[in-house]
């Protein structure tokens, strides 16, 4: 054999176990562990063995793409019980395409015209606590955003361009309509309505809650609590509505959605991962998180002049999480350094909070994590 060549007995050893590349190491981009939880910014979650080797496994073969997404569709329909869905490009993208079928219907003619709305129905009602920036979505199609405060302003703001009614979930204590009077208005006045639930998983009731209540459309995050593919969110409910959005989407090409692609490796992903989510023992996770959560509180609150509060939030990430609080005089750290050092310690620990508190969440922790965490946390507020 020459100089250079690898022997046969080699060859067949090197192929088989293949060296493992740490990308990121390489790359010099720090990991971490995710105490603050499902942040786009921070990557949203890890996805289970099962959804990855689901992408793997597509990357293998061709498939045409509407054939898959109407067979996903037909799938998720009936894993949550509702007249129809697909997977979107998040819950964002969710949110364009069904507006965008909303205006559009099945004229394709209108579906090239997007984001010129003249001619169409092109306004949609928000209650202006919900006005947030992720609006944004439907202003992509070219709609505008009309906002409202309370009933009497909602039924005086509809006229002919009115296209749609939006609801977001996790800012419902900041709209005087509620879900139920909210969905009775849309059907009084024959006007579909969507809410936007991007991360209102858990609780898994959530997946089939708002289209029993009788919202038209419901937009969720594929990459946080169902744990699928980051880039990937689901938009379920009325058949022709998300019929008709599936013609603004890829890989069809004069249209407002079509860089909002998703392709087969996310869409097998995206079902997978819903598949794993539904088939968990959410209570059992649950106590887990509780426990996690217990054990951080406890190893702080073991520092004199801490205090913490256990709490679970209403609506989006309905998850058991921590605040860490102290007196800056007893523990002479301000929480901005607090979450710095945890930050750029080893290993790297992610937090949220602002000027007054520490955030912490476990729901995005490997198992043992969280006492890492425990101990780290500890440390720096001892050590001040």
């Amino acid at each position: 054999m020459g100089t250079g060549l690898l022997s046969a007995k080699t060859l067949e050893t090197s192929v088989a176990q293949p060296l493992a590349r740490d990308f990121f190491k390489e790359l010099g981009v720090r990991t971490f562990i995710n105490a603050a939880g499902t942040y786009t910014s921070m990557t949203g979650c890890l996805m289970s063995k099962e959804v990855t080797d689901a992408i793997k496994y597509a990357t293998t073969e061709y498939v045409n793409l509407d054939d898959l997404q109407d067979k996903v569709g037909e799938r998720i329909a009936e894993l949550l019980d509702c007249e129809y869905a697909t997977v979107s490009s998040g819950c964002f993208g969710a949110m364009t395409i069904g507006l965008a079928g909303i205006i559009c219907g099945m004229d394709n003619k209108k579906v090239s015209q997007l984001p010129d709305t003249t001619g169409l129905k092109n306004e949609v009602i928000v209650q202006k606590g919900h006005a947030i920036g992720y609006t944004h979505a439907l202003l992509n199609t070219g709609a505008k955003i009309i906002e409202v405060d309370g009933t009497k302003e909602l039924e005086k703001a509809i006229n002919k361009n009115t296209a749609m009614l939006w609801f977001l979930n996790a800012n419902t204590d900041n709209g005087k309509i509620k879900h139920e009077e909210f969905v009775a208005l849309s059907q009084k006045h024959n006007i579909p309505c969507m809410i936007d639930c991007a991360a209102d998983v858990p609780p898994v009731e959530n997946l089939f809650k708002y289209t029993k209540l009788g919202f038209d459309l419901v937009c969720f995050s594929g990459g946080k609590g169902i744990r699928g593919p980051q880039s990937a969110g689901l938009l379920l409910g009325k058949r022709k509505y998300i019929e008709a959005a599936r013609l603004h989407c890829p890989p069809r090409g004069t249209t407002i959605a079509r860089g909002m692609k998703v392709n087969k490796e996310e869409i097998l992903g995206m079902l997978v991962a819903l598949e794993l989510y539904l088939s968990k023992d959410h209570e059992q996770e649950w106590k887990l998180w509780e426990s996690q959560i217990q054990l951080i509180s406890d190893s702080a609150k073991s520092v004199t002049g801490v205090e913490t509060e256990i709490h679970v939030p209403p609506y989006a990430n309905h998850v058991p999480s921590l605040r860490v609080t102290w007196d800056e005089s007893v523990v002479k750290i301000t929480k901005e350094e607090a979450r710095k050092q945890l930050r750029e310690g080893h290993p790297s620990i992610q937090t949220v909070g602002g000027k007054d508190d520490i955030g912490i969440t476990t729901w995005m922790m490997d198992p043992g994590q969280e006492r890492v965490v425990a101990k780290r946390l500890k440390e720096i507020l001892a050590n001040a």
